[in-house]
């Protein structure tokens, strides 16, 4: 081999060793600046609280603080991924056990989000490189299958009963059961629809939920006149929080936190299966998927459409508005004005009877 071409190989070579650090040929031949410091976890992460979502944040900052009270005074660009790999399985292990969970995963699979956007943040900010960053080599525990199943309709009653019987405002209770029931909004949907969300003349409710997801829902004509009158009542300014207590604050995360406390206080089963809210948006979906279809029940639920290893089919088939209105209107027996013609089963039997 000649002189040239052994300088080439080695060039080459160079080359795809740079590309494999993630440095380029232009960092090499910069002028290095002043050396700083990278930040300790106790300076990083209270800057990185307002980045987040709302909805991400009281997670993520579990495991954030988890990281300022381990290495307050740690550089965030020292840490190993063993060692991030080693506080992963410590909070699988030490996450709190309730009766249907799943040995940890989800704390860990948290954990590893949080890591995540804690270091990609580092990068975009210029404190450690692509191929620095620990926490990309990170990996999420395998997901065990969910242990939530649909509710029974006998079940689901027993609910309604405690949630409209008990408690210092029944009356807020009923109606965020009676909205989670009809839309299987999420939580975040529910706290952020405001008054002027409400298109009472369609019949549809604006939802605004993670991913910042915009969603046109149909509801019953029931459930839209306790939305306004409840927005009324609460004085609810038009483009502020819907939901409020008695006293006209809004209502926090914390009241579900409360109603669930109170249904699992007093049905034994709930206890024992730790029913959530997120059971009743699995409960509604379910029902709409064996009635009306998988197509109709990803648009019921707002889940982005399937991608193409989802299968050929699945791409191309798509619900619209009116067919889940029409879901809508079989759920709840209540005609509905965006399929006018169409007519519960509940009402076509009393018809008919």
């Amino acid at each position: 081999m000649s002189r040239d071409a052994v300088r080439q190989a080695e060039l080459d070579a160079a080359r795809l060793l740079l590309a494999k650090m993630g440095i380029s040929p232009d960092e090499l031949l910069a002028t290095p600046g002043p050396s700083v410091p990278a930040p300790t976890f106790s300076e990083y992460v209270p800057g990185l609280v307002e980045t987040v979502s709302s909805g991400s944040r009281k997670t993520h900052l579990t495991h954030w603080n988890r990281l300022v009270e381990r290495w307050p005074n740690r550089p965030i660009t020292e840490p190993t991924v063993t060692e991030l790999e080693s506080m992963r399985e410590w909070t699988k292990t030490n996450a709190v056990q309730r009766s249907n969970g799943r040995g940890g995963v989800s704390a860990a699979e948290n954990f590893v989000s949080a890591i995540r956007y804690l270091y990609q943040h580092a990068e975009n900010d210029g404190l450690i490189s692509a191929a620095g960053n620990p926490a990309r080599k990170v990996a999420k525990p395998p997901r065990r299958p969910s242990g939530r199943s649909a509710i029974a309709h006998d079940k689901l009653a027993e609910i309604n009963a405690v949630v409209s019987g008990t408690g210092d405002d029944p009356d807020l209770d009923s109606l965020i059961i009676r909205l989670h029931t009809e839309t299987a909004a999420r939580r975040g949907g529910a706290l952020a629809l405001r008054p002027i969300d409400l298109d009472v003349e369609q019949g549809v409710i604006r939802l605004r939920e993670k991913g910042g997801t915009v969603r046109w829902q149909p509801v019953s004509g029931t459930l839209m006149t306790h939305l306004v009158r409840h927005s009324l009542e609460r004085r609810a300014p038009g483009r502020e929080q819907l939901l409020r207590y008695r006293n006209f604050k809004p209502i926090t995360y914390r009241r579900y936190d409360h109603l669930w406390a109170r249904v699992r206080g007093a049905l034994p089963w709930a206890e024992a299966h730790q029913i959530s809210n997120h059971w009743i948006r699995h409960t509604t979906l379910t029902w709409v998927e064996r009635n009306f279809g998988e197509a109709v029940a990803r648009a019921y639920a707002g889940h982005a459409e399937p991608k193409g290893d989802s299968g050929v089919t699945a791409v191309y088939v798509r619900a619209n508005p009116i067919e889940v209105a029409m879901a809508l209107a079989a759920l709840t027996g209540e005609r509905h004005p965006m399929c006018p013609d169409y007519v519960p089963p509940q009402l076509a039997a009393a018809a008919g009877g």
